[in-house]
């Protein structure tokens, strides 16, 4: 079968496990005869990590260079088109998807967690974007619901990262249980009072259960900090884990007993890993997971003022909480592979000519 090039697109090279686990998922969805083109904030590291080809996604001449050397433009996993951050992402995509349409790609977005788009603009660009898309798939309902709003289809599939592979970690399996994973992130709404509330249930939390906790900074350049206040407070049962490797991330989570987590993606690692979860929602995802997965916690802004309500919350929870069935979990996983199903089938559709 005639090679094509791809270029993939997202929030790749910032050094955000969740996004780094999202572009591994991509990678290892592709059909054999698609050589992948990475745009990255972190060419060089991407390469090297991934073995791929790789160019500058904030430099114009790159960007067009890997166009022109490319048939097809995957815009790939997670919350892209969005403006609950900043309406810079949603420009950014919609215009590399439309300047990829003047070039004669075709496009292709998968895994999309799409919104919130409060803003008419953002909403405008999503759906001019998404309606050039010769295939959409799209992680959670409400986007699924949207993109049928504007008349347009799409296959809705567990994110993913469900069916990623996941490296073993030998040396937090040779740590005795409980072992409890906490990932935090910085955010408006984690005032210092908050992650003191946190940061004492967990001193807490561990006093009462022996546990050994891990702080694993997702986006270390972000994250780290956190991590590291967090543990100097707590006992030398305690360690920061800085992991670079998204597959080595979903292995840690094999030998821990129960994840305390905002990051998005660090629940999923966690659940498909069979951990007992708890959640602290920031983002609309994280909401939707919760419910989707019946994964207990509380929004930060709702989190109990009383750092003994929460220890205690987490020591239950830890006790005699449960984390997914097995059947649950193959069945998450089996379906997330619908994504890439649906790269197979846009590949397989329509010839594409070499512009090389």
């Amino acid at each position: 079968m005639t090679e094509i090039q791809a270029v993939l697109c997202g929030y790749y090279g910032k050094g955000n496990g969740g996004d780094e686990a999202l572009l591994v998922s991509m990678l290892e969805m592709l059909p054999p005869h698609v050589k992948p083109l990475v745009l990255s904030a972190n060419p060089r590291a991407t390469s090297k990590s991934y073995g791929v080809k790789s160019y500058d996604r904030m430099n114009s001449g790159s960007v067009v260079r890997a166009l022109k050397e490319s048939q097809v433009l995957i815009l790939g996993g997670g919350s892209l088109i969005q403006d609950a951050t900043s309406i810079r992402n949603s420009i950014y995509y919609g215009g590399l998807i439309g300047l990829a349409r003047q070039f004669g790609l075709q496009t292709i977005a998968i895994a999309q967690g799409i919104g919130p788009l409060d803003k008419p603009l953002t909403r405008w660009i999503a759906q001019r974007a998404f309606s050039s898309c010769t295939a959409l798939s799209v992680r959670d309902s409400a986007s699924a619901a949207l993109v049928e709003s504007w008349g347009l289809t799409c296959v809705m599939a567990p994110d993913p990262v469900w069916s990623m592979s996941a490296t073993p970690v030998p040396e937090i399996a040779n740590i005795p249980s409980p072992k409890i994973a906490v990932t935090l992130r910085s955010h408006p709404q984690l005032t210092n009072q908050r992650l003191d509330t946190i940061t004492q249930a967990l001193v807490e939390l561990q006093a009462a259960t022996g546990s050994h906790i891990l702080l694993v900074p997702f986006q270390p350049t972000t994250d780290l900090d956190i991590a590291q206040q967090i543990q100097s407070e707590l006992t030398d049962q305690s360690q920061v884990v800085t992991l670079t490797d998204p597959k080595q991330l979903n292995g840690l989570f094999q030998g821990v007993d129960m994840a305390i987590g905002m990051r998005y993606h660090s629940l999923i690692m966690a659940a498909a890993q069979g951990c007992k979860c708890w959640a602290i929602g920031y983002d609309p995802k994280v909401s939707k997971l919760m419910t989707e997965i019946n994964i207990p916690g509380w929004e930060l802004t709702n989190i109990p003022a009383d750092p003994s309500e929460i220890a205690q919350s987490w020591q239950q929870h830890l006790a005699t909480g449960t984390a997914l069935s097995q059947q649950s979990i193959s069945s998450l996983s089996q379906n997330s592979l619908a994504h890439r199903e649906l790269l197979v089938q846009a590949f397989s559709s329509a010839p594409l000519t070499d512009r090389s």
